[in-house]
């Protein structure tokens, strides 16, 4: 059995600012769109509110991993990051449908819209996303949920872009209709990223096969052992999402001493971390014994 640690600590205070300054846009964009009417504003205060969550979650799930394993919690926290992201997707997928619903209302009875607001608060959100792009940078190299929520920010920028966009054909052309255009667009972008979100954080929870992952190879790589018969009943599945976990049992050729079998283990384990980035591995070792030998038991 091995387990490897790569726990990368972000930088707290810049995640914290970045949250905070999420948080401005979207209370303002939310204030902002009931007061102008403006749908689109509404609909990228939500797209903020994403990242706000994800932002959350990666700030939330970097101090939980880090708390050690108990009696009563052998695996730590390591899930709490999946689950709350498969909720939040979940919740932003609802957000973005009911959104879409009032986008095709208003485009059919479109209303004026004080732009000013649109032109301001979205060129506030441009300013404030493009400043946490900065503060979170750097660690989005080395940790996944940051890239993730440093990805979500770039897109921001580019959604504010638009309002800004659909603001200055509404003050200058009055071109009212475009508001929930825009507005189901974004929300069509913000079902697409969840529903990503929401498969990925699926699989793991069901325990499927982390995806890049050949279990095909990685029974080649385990039977090029000559010590190694067979191996059978084995499971790959991550554990959150950077710890990939691997169990088997292993036919030995011979009835080889505990201290042998340990030595083909530790072949097996920098082997397997090197080729396929398994953090735990946990082998059953056997010899001549009566079970059943399919690959996936």
């Amino acid at each position: 059995m091995s387990e490897h640690h790569h726990h990368h600590e972000v930088s707290g205070k810049n995640l914290f600012i970045t949250i905070i300054l999420n948080v401005i846009i979207t209370l303002s964009q939310i204030v902002g769109g009931i007061i102008s009417g403006s749908l689109a504003l509404l609909s990228d205060a939500m797209h903020n509110f994403s990242d706000v969550l994800a932002l959350l979650i990666a700030y939330g799930a970097n101090r939980l991993a880090a708390r050690p394993n108990s009696e009563s919690k052998t695996f730590g926290y390591k899930r709490a990051e999946i689950l709350a992201a498969l909720f939040n997707a979940s919740v932003l997928i609802g957000i973005a449908i009911f959104l879409i619903v009032e986008a095709f209302h208003k485009f059919y009875h479109p209303e004026a819209i004080n732009s000013l607001w649109v032109i301001g608060l979205g060129t506030l959100s441009i300013v404030l996303n493009a400043a946490s792009v900065l503060l979170v940078k750097d660690d989005a190299h080395d940790n996944m949920n940051i890239k993730a929520a440093y990805l979500h920010l770039l897109t921001d920028v580019m959604t504010s872009v638009a309002v800004v966009g659909g603001g200055l054909l509404m003050y200058y052309f009055e071109l009212f209709w475009i508001d929930p255009v825009i507005s189901a667009l974004i929300a069509l972008y913000l079902i697409w990223a969840s529903i990503g979100l929401v498969k990925e954080s699926s699989a793991i929870l069901m325990q499927f096969t982390p995806e890049g992952v050949n279990i095909e190879e990685v029974i080649a790589s385990i039977e090029e052992e000559s010590e190694i018969a067979n191996v059978h009943h084995i499971h790959i599945w991550k554990l959150d999402d950077n710890h990939i976990h691997l169990e088997a049992h292993l036919d030995f050729n011979e009835d080889v001493t505990l201290s042998e079998s340990n030595q083909v283990i530790d072949t097996l384990e920098k082997k397997l971390h090197d080729a396929f980035d398994v953090e735990h591995t946990t082998f059953q070792c056997e010899f001549d014994r009566d079970d059943i030998k399919g690959k996936i038991a």
